[in-house]
């Protein structure tokens, strides 16, 4: 929990908050601690982020927090399916292109990537920038700089638009995948501390946590975590390329050279320069799990950060780190649905942002709405192939609540 704090404490200075603000955000993660997950490395005014914002603001307020603390993968590529992802933003039914970018550097290149600059420019499908009247006012208020990354652009983006066009005492913080390599390499230039003594070590326990991996996708909870990466990424020319671990090393495989050797050194000197990338249940090891941090995320988080807790466990259990696993065990809630729980059919939330000044109204409004109503249709769930099969194991009884997995659901 120090280190996430000092993390917390880094962001919010590289955020342009005083040393005093900073130190606020650190105390409200040890006194409160619940981290937003759920949206990518997206506009504020997209909706998927805009209401689940709306979501955390409403539990914040009616606790009193002075922080919405957020962490927004980046890991992502621009387009996500046909004008839909972090790159495409409808307004007024256009899809716009948010930098402008061609096709090509749309569906392979991550957020992350430092092949900058970036700048926005809501072009249409002919070029033209800001081709209506809600793209030109957005436009307007977005910041004209150009920037080496697409994810520093939103981050800072989003800080001018929760200023502007939010007008709340609720301070926004995101924390994004280069804060969390900084937060590794912490933990790893620490030679006592477990991620570097036990969970890189000699690297068994790290290959018998792949290897757990590759049992869940062996049984009933197959697909849930997928081993698309072993543990970290590689950044390679803007692109994310999967690393495997073998024979004492992290390589890419293809014509990539890269290879980092399996040592608490190298990985944080490698995570330091940004060559590579935690992974997603890296990220969550040093965010939540090992800190004790409760997280609001998806539909699929739902049930993937529990297997992820698992997977922890087992390690816990190999290193014979007794105390901390019986505390993992104590704690029966770690993570709660938390994004896209608002879903208003219809939702603008463009025109809900230029309503200065009411955004005390827009909150009471979602407050007061059942969640029955507030969630939509639920089609996140009931469509979702993986959610199909989960029903059908737990009607079969292939998944039980006494299954050792099923147990760290807090279910």
């Amino acid at each position: 929990m120090d280190r996430l704090i000092s993390c917390i404490e880094r962001a919010a200075l590289r955020s342009g908050f005083e040393v005093e603000e900073a130190r606020s955000a650190g105390l409200q993660m040890l006194a409160a601690p619940v981290l937003q997950t759920g949206p990518h490395c997206l506009l504020l005014i997209e909706p998927d982020a805009f209401y689940t914002h709306i979501f955390s603001l409403l539990g914040l307020n009616a606790h009193s927090r002075e922080w919405h603390i957020a962490y927004h993968a980046s890991t992502v590529s621009f387009s996500e399916k046909a004008k839909k992802g972090p790159g495409w933003l409808w307004l007024e039914d256009e899809p716009l292109n948010v930098f402008g970018l061609p096709r090509s550097r749309m569906d392979s290149f991550s957020l992350c990537g430092l092949d900058g600059p970036f700048s926005f420019a809501l072009s249409n499908a002919n070029g033209e920038v800001a081709p209506n009247d809600s793209a030109a006012r957005l436009l307007g208020e977005l910041p004209a700089d150009r920037f080496s990354s697409a994810n520093e652009a939103i981050g800072i983006a989003n800080q001018t638009l929760w200023r502007r066009k939010l007008p709340s005492p609720l301070k926004l913080l995101q924390l994004d995948d280069f804060d969390i390599c900084d937060l590794v390499a912490d933990h790893l230039e620490d030679e006592a501390s477990w991620m570097s003594a036990c969970f890189i070590g000699d690297g068994r326990i790290a290959q018998n946590i792949l290897n757990a991996i590759d049992r869940l996708n062996d049984g009933p909870w197959r697909g849930w975590i997928r081993r698309t990466t072993d543990l970290f990424w590689g950044l390679e020319r803007s692109r994310i390329v999967p690393l495997r671990l073998s024979d004492g090393a992290l390589r890419a495989r293809g014509p990539s050279k890269l290879e980092v050797r399996f040592r608490p050194d190298r990985i944080a000197s490698a995570l330091r320069q940004r060559a590579i990338l935690p992974s997603l249940y890296t990220v969550f090891l040093v965010s939540s799990i090992l800190p004790g941090v409760r997280v609001l995320g998806g539909c699929r988080q739902f049930v993937y950060y529990p297997l992820m807790r698992h997977l922890t466990a087992a390690g816990l259990q190999q290193s014979d780190h007794r105390s901390l696993l019986e505390t993992l065990r104590e704690d029966r809630q770690p993570g709660l649905w938390g994004h896209r729980v608002l879903k208003p059919d219809g939702g603008y939330p463009f025109q809900e942002m230029e309503q200065s000044g009411q955004i005390a109204t827009s909150l009471s409004k979602y407050a007061e709405i059942p969640l029955t109503q507030s969630s939509g249709d639920l089609a996140s769930f009931t469509r979702d192939p993986i959610w199909a099969e989960l029903s059908e194991h737990l009607a079969a009884g292939t998944i039980t609540a006494q299954s050792d997995a099923w147990q760290w659901s807090g279910c």
